[in-house]
C-alpha cells in the first residue's frame, strides 16, 4: 500500500478497546483482590465511566483486553438478578437502573493479556475483534469528564484525514517524562495538529515538545502489523508509541486533538483522590452536603 493510499479518509470507527490488564500496584493493598479499574470513583467504577464515554459516541463494541485475577470486570458489566431482584423487591428504582446501566451500555467482549508486556502488546490481542477497520483505544485507568470534548473530536479527525489520531495535553517540565512526546509538523489548527514523530516518556531534555499523549487513541488496522515489527523497549514492553513511529516512517498520517479539559488519571493515587474529590463535590445527591463538609475541614487545616 502506497503513502497515498495509506492517507485517504477512513471510515469512522465503530469498535473501541480498553487494555485493563495491569496489576494496579499503586494501589496495593486495595488491588489484591479489587482490580484498580474498578476502585470507585465516589460510587461508579472508573472503568464504567470509561465505557460510557466510548458507547456515547456509537463505539457499541467494546473489547476489554484484562489478566488473570480481573474476573470482577466481566461481572460488573454483566446483569445481577439477585442484586436487581432485592432491589425491585423494595421499589428502588433509582438504585436498580444504576445497577442495570453497566450491563446496558455496550457489547461487552473480553480477552486476556497472558502477561503484563506492555501497552503495545496489549493492544495486539484486539486484532481479531477490530479486523480491518478503524478502531479507539482508551486506557481503563484515564477518565475523560463527560462535559468535555475529546473522543468525540478525534474519532472526527481521524475518519477525515485517515491515519492515527492521539489525545494530547500540555504539561510543564519534567512531567513530559510520564507520557509520550510528539515533534509537531506544524501549528495547531482548530485543536488539531500534524505529527511529525513521537518518542515514549522521554528525559525532561529529551522531550520532543511539550505536548504529551494521554490514554486516547484512534488507530488504523495497519497498526498491528507494525507492533509485530516493533522491537521491545528498554523496560522489555512492547509499547504502543513505537508501532505509532513506525506507521509514520511508513507514511501513515499522525494527528493530534490538543484537550484541555478536565482529566483523571485515576491510576495515579494524588489524581485519584483529587478526582473524587472533585466528583463528589459536584454529585447531584451527595454534592451540596459534602461541599459544605469540605469546606469546614479545609477551615481546621489553616
Amino acid at each position: 500500500m502506497s503513502s497515498a493510499e495509506q492517507a485517504q479518509p477512513a471510515t469512522r470507527a465503530r469498535k473501541a478497546v480498553i487494555p485493563a490488564a495491569g496489576l494496579g500496584t499503586r494501589f496495593v493493598p486495595a488491588t489484591k483482590v479489587v482490580p484498580k479499574e474498578l476502585l470507585p470513583v465516589v460510587d461508579v467504577p472508573a472503568l464504567e465511566y470509561i465505557v460510557a464515554e466510548a458507547a456515547e459516541q456509537g463505539l457499541a463494541d467494546v473489547l476489554i483486553i484484562t489478566g488473570r485475577g480481573k474476573t470482577a470486570i466481566e461481572d460488573h458489566f454483566d446483569a445481577a438478578p439477585q442484586l436487581e431482584d432485592a432491589l425491585e423487591r423494595k421499589g428502588d428504582k433509582h438504585r436498580l437502573a444504576r445497577v442495570r446501566r453497566s450491563a446496558e451500555l455496550a457489547r461487552m467482549h473480553y480477552t486476556r493479556q497472558p502477561e503484563a508486556r506492555g501497552l503495545g502488546d496489549a493492544v495486539s490481542y484486539a486484532e481479531a475483534f477490530v479486523g480491518d477497520e478503524p478502531f479507539a483505544v482508551l486506557l481503563g485507568d484515564d477518565i475523560i469528564d463527560e462535559r468535555d470534548v475529546l473522543l468525540a473530536r478525534m474519532l472526527d479527525v481521524q475518519a477525515e484525514k485517515g491515519g492515527i489520531v492521539v489525545g494530547l495535553i500540555e504539561v510543564e517540565g519534567a512531567a513530559i517524562s510520564l507520557y509520550g512526546s510528539i515533534k509537531p509538523a506544524g501549528d495547531v489548527v482548530d485543536g488539531v495538529i500534524a505529527v511529525e514523530t513521537l518518542i515514549e516518556k522521554p528525559k525532561p531534555e529529551e522531550a520532543l515538545s511539550n505536548l504529551a499523549v494521554i490514554g486516547r487513541y484512534v488507530l488504523p488496522p495497519e497498526i498491528f502489523d507494525a507492533l509485530r515489527r516493533t522491537e521491545l523497549g528498554a523496560r522489555g514492553e512492547l509499547e504502543l508509541t513505537d508501532a505509532m513511529r513506525t506507521l509514520g516512517q511508513d507514511g501513515v498520517p499522525i494527528h493530534g486533538v490538543v484537550f484541555s479539559g478536565r482529566r483523571y488519571d485515576t491510576g495515579d493515587r494524588q489524581d485519584y483522590l483529587r478526582a473524587v474529590v472533585r466528583l463528589a463535590c459536584e454529585h447531584p445527591e451527595l454534592g451540596a452536603d459534602f461541599s459544605g463538609w469540605l469546606r469546614e475541614f479545609v477551615r481546621t487545616l489553616e
